[in-house]
């Protein structure tokens, strides 16, 4: 099996959620730990502009989103699945949670009475730099005010215990699927405003819920350095298989762009080598990291013909 190298920082929900994937499924890895703000030379180096945070590389090809680095992973290792056949609802719940629930997570945990619990990790400098930066990230894209993901969470929470008050152990019933870990990164980052996190409590199948999910942990990894990553990718030999499927409107060779369609929406810009109804590969070079393919999901991305890669 290729060596998986995870790009993540300790703070990052997205990144929690494929540590315990990891550990889920058992998987040695090795963890780069990167800058929460820009600039991020090594990442770039990768990806060619997509900053979001975490990104799997595994030699040159190079894996945004965790939505993709999931299903990379269950390539990887197929036992135990997070997508039982019999429960296909779980993959569109972890789209809510990765969307709708993270956002009103965010806002519940970074009002001012969690900033201080978050200070605690970082230093108030750094905490100002970091909100400067997801403000910027953010752009247009809409954020719930206080009160209103103050609402919404709640009913979400409701919602979530009395789903695992109908038996458990998991939000499907007896098996842990995607839909666990998406739901669970989102409310391990309230756990982390420990002044705020106390409204967990109030959602008791939740909190049990969230203790098994955390409990599972990363699983075996060791760290490298962010330019012996990029220098694995220089040195790596070939790519992963892919194709552009026919119907999907784009040939071979097409020079493209591919941006997310929410927030952090840098253009990465390169030759179009792998399209199905799930995935867009472009191929672009570096000077450090050499000839990379950078793998995008179709879901929450826009892929455009563009006048030079």
């Amino acid at each position: 099996m290729s060596e998986l190298i995870l790009h993540h920082y300790a703070m990052s929900p997205f990144s929690e959620k494929i540590r315990l994937i990891m550990g889920f499924k058992r998987l040695p890895w090795r963890g780069v730990s990167i800058p929460q703000v820009m600039p991020k030379p090594d990442v770039i180096a990768l990806t060619g502009g997509y900053r979001k945070t975490p990104v799997l590389q595994i030699g040159a090809d190079v894996y945004c989103d965790t939505a993709l680095i999931a299903r990379v992973l269950e390539a990887q290792q197929p036992a135990p699945t997070l997508y039982p056949a019999e429960l296909p609802l779980a993959v569109p719940l972890a789209q809510w949670a990765d969307s709708f629930l993270f956002q009103e997570s965010v806002v519940w945990a970074m009002q001012p009475a969690g900033i201080p619990a978050m200070g605690t990790l970082v230093s108030p400098d750094q905490l100002k730099i970091f909100a400067a930066d997801r403000a910027a990230m953010r752009g247009a894209f809409p954020r719930p005010t206080l009160a209103d993901g103050t609402a919404q969470l709640k009913a979400h929470l409701a919602a979530l215990e009395a789903q695992l008050a109908k038996g458990g152990p998991w939000l499907f019933g007896t098996a842990a699927t995607i839909a666990d870990f998406s739901v669970a990164h989102c409310l391990w980052f309230i756990r982390l405003a420990k002044p705020v996190a106390s409204m967990l409590k109030e959602y008791p199948a939740v909190s049990s819920w969230l203790d098994r999910v955390v409990a599972i942990g990363h699983h075996a990894h060791v760290e490298m350095s962010g330019s012996d990553a990029v220098a694995v990718s220089a040195g790596a030999s070939g790519h992963a298989p892919t194709e552009v499927a026919p119907g999907e409107g784009f040939a071979a060779g097409e020079a493209v762009t591919v941006a997310a369609t929410d927030y952090g929406t840098d253009a990465v810009a390169g030759t179009l080598v792998g399209l199905s109804n799930t995935e867009s590969v472009i191929r672009r070079a570096d000077p450090r990291a050499g000839t990379v393919h950078v793998h995008f999901p179709r879901f929450g991305f826009q892929i455009k013909k563009s006048a030079s890669a």
